[in-house]
C-alpha cells in the first residue's frame, strides 16, 4: 500500500451493456443502484457449485447466488431487517500485489440500513494464499469507500437450522382469527416455551405457523442456539417490550 493507490487500483461496475472504469478513490460517484452484475452467472450440467435465484422480501424480488453458502447469505441477510439491496458480483477490482496485477470480483454488495457491507464469500477449508491477498485487497477498498467488509467462510449449523426454518413463515400471511395478537399479548407475560405460549391460543396448530411468521419478523425472538422445539423459551423482541413494558 503506497500514497496514491486509491487512484491507481480500479474497479468495473456494469450498467446494463455498459462496462463503467472508476478509480477506488470515486466510488462515492457511482450510481450503485443502477449497477447490474459485472459477470453473468452461468449454468451447466457439469458444474461442481450449485447456482440458482433466491426470493429475498427486503427487495421482493429473486437474487442471484452461485452455492449454497451464497444462498444461506441472502437468506441471513434477508432476516436481518436491515438489508435494502442486495448486488450480486457488484464490481471488478484491479489492484497491484507483489507478483503484479491482479484482479477481483467480490461476491456481494449488501446495502443496508446502516453501513454497506462488501462480502466475499469462500468455505474456511477452500481459502488459498492467493484468496487471502485478494480478501485484504477488498477489505482496504471497503475501507477507503467507507463500507464494512467480510468474509463468509462457514455456518454455525444451528443458526442454518433456525434460518431456514423462520424462512417458511417468511411471506405474508392473512391472520382471520387474529392469531398474530394472540401470540403477542401472550408474550407480553415473559419469556416462555415455544409450546406454551401457542397453547394458549385460540387454534394452537395455526398459531405455530404465525408464530414463526412473526420469529422471521423480529416481533418476537428466541436464543439462536439450537433448533426451534416447543422447549425453546420465546420472548417478545427488545423493540416491542420497551413500548409494551415486557421483558
Amino acid at each position: 500500500m503506497t500514497p496514491g493507490w486509491t487512484a491507481r487500483w480500479t474497479t468495473a461496475w456494469r450498467s446494463g451493456r455498459t462496462l463503467v472504469g472508476c478509480a477506488v478513490r470515486d466510488l462515492g460517484e457511482i450510481d450503485l443502484l443502477s449497477s447490474v452484475p459485472v459477470r453473468r452467472f452461468t449454468w451447466r450440467t457439469d458444474q461442481w457449485h450449485r447456482p440458482g435465484l433466491g426470493y429475498l422480501v427486503s427487495t421482493e424480488r429473486h437474487h442471484g447466488f452461485e452455492s449454497f453458502e451464497e444462498e444461506l447469505l441472502l437468506l441471513a441477510a434477508d432476516f436481518s431487517g436491515s438489508l435494502a439491496e442486495a448486488l450480486a458480483q457488484p464490481f471488478r477490482l484491479r489492484f497491484q500485489s507483489v507478483n503484479g496485477s491482479v484482479e477481483h470480483t467480490p461476491d456481494y454488495l449488501l446495502l443496508t440500513d446502516g453501513t454497506p457491507w462488501l462480502i466475499d464469500v469462500r468455505p474456511a477449508k477452500r481459502i488459498a494464499p492467493e484468496d487471502e491477498v485478494k480478501f485484504a485487497a477488498a477489505a482496504e477498498v471497503a475501507l477507503a469507500a467507507g463500507w464494512n467488509y467480510a468474509v463468509v467462510s462457514g455456518w454455525h449449523d444451528q443458526a442454518v437450522g433456525l434460518i431456514d426454518t423462520f424462512s417458511a413463515g417468511r411471506r405474508h400471511l392473512t391472520d382471520p382469527l387474529q392469531l398474530q395478537e394472540q401470540l403477542l399479548l401472550a408474550a407480553e407475560d415473559g419469556p416462555q416455551p415455544f409450546g406454551a405460549l401457542v397453547g394458549r391460543c385460540s387454534l394452537e396448530a395455526v398459531a405455530r405457523a404465525h408464530a414463526v411468521h412473526l420469529l422471521w419478523h423480529r416481533r418476537l425472538g428466541v436464543r439462536i442456539s439450537g433448533p426451534l422445539t416447543d422447549a425453546s423459551a420465546i420472548r417478545l423482541s427488545p423493540v416491542l417490550s420497551s413500548v409494551t413494558g415486557g421483558w
